[in-house]
């Protein structure tokens, strides 16, 4: 509920239709489609307790064999990182089966298996309003798993405010210790020629012949 996105944004999408080969005991389809999303966040809710909800990314499965006959292979859903960086997020997939061997025979033969009317339902209902969900009779069966590749990137005003300030007290720490050193080198200078003009002064305040006689015998 509190999160948004530029209206010429596409939030759903189709990727291509790719070719499977055997890894192992698995077949194995690379689809390496790229899609990019943006979100806004607007927190509405100031107190400390309350967490934001962070974005479902859901998906659906599908095949597509010689007789151009569909089928649906497995849903799954993924909650978007919460850190920056990237992220490699596999998740399990599952669909929903019928009783007996005759469901089992038409979706071999004629293609097509039930189908979830609100993809939604892989995790919670967006019709939902109870405290309690029960999926209680609904039977599915894991199918496999697909593999995300996540670059996320964040960008906060807040964040971006806190950190030129960070910098700022850093150039400034900096600069203080810069001139520390100089001041000291400063002071010891100081110091020096201070002493000399007393040596100078104790000097020129002496007499001329213990002067003399001290010179002679040094």
């Amino acid at each position: 509920p509190e999160w948004s996105s530029p209206a010429s944004q596409q939030l759903s999408g189709v990727t291509q239709t790719c070719a499977t080969k055997a890894v192992g005991w698995d077949n194995v389809a690379h689809f390496c489609y790229p899609f990019t999303l943006e979100m806004f966040f607007t927190q509405g809710d100031e107190s400390e307790d309350s967490l934001p909800q962070w974005p479902v990314l859901y998906f659906e499965v599908l095949s597509l064999d010689f007789w151009q006959r569909y089928r649906v292979e497995g849903y799954g859903s993924l909650v978007l990182p919460a850190s920056p960086g990237l992220h490699m997020l596999t998740i399990r997939t599952w669909r929903p089966v019928e009783l007996g061997t005759v469901a089992e025979l038409r979706r071999f033969f004629i293609g097509g298996s039930p189908e979830l009317e609100d993809i939604t339902y892989v995790r919670i209902p967006s019709t939902f309003k109870g405290e309690r969900l029960s999926r209680f009779g609904f039977r599915t069966e894991t199918t496999g798993s697909v593999t995300f590749r996540l670059y996320c990137l964040q960008q906060s005003k807040a964040f971006l405010e806190t950190s030129a300030l960070r910098q700022r007290m850093q150039s400034v720490l900096d600069r203080l210790g810069g001139f520390s050193q100089q001041s000291s080198v400063y002071n010891v200078l100081e110091a020096f020629q201070r002493a000399r003009r007393r040596m100078q002064e104790a000097r020129e305040s002496l007499p001329q012949d213990l002067i003399g006689t001290s010179a002679s015998t040094v």
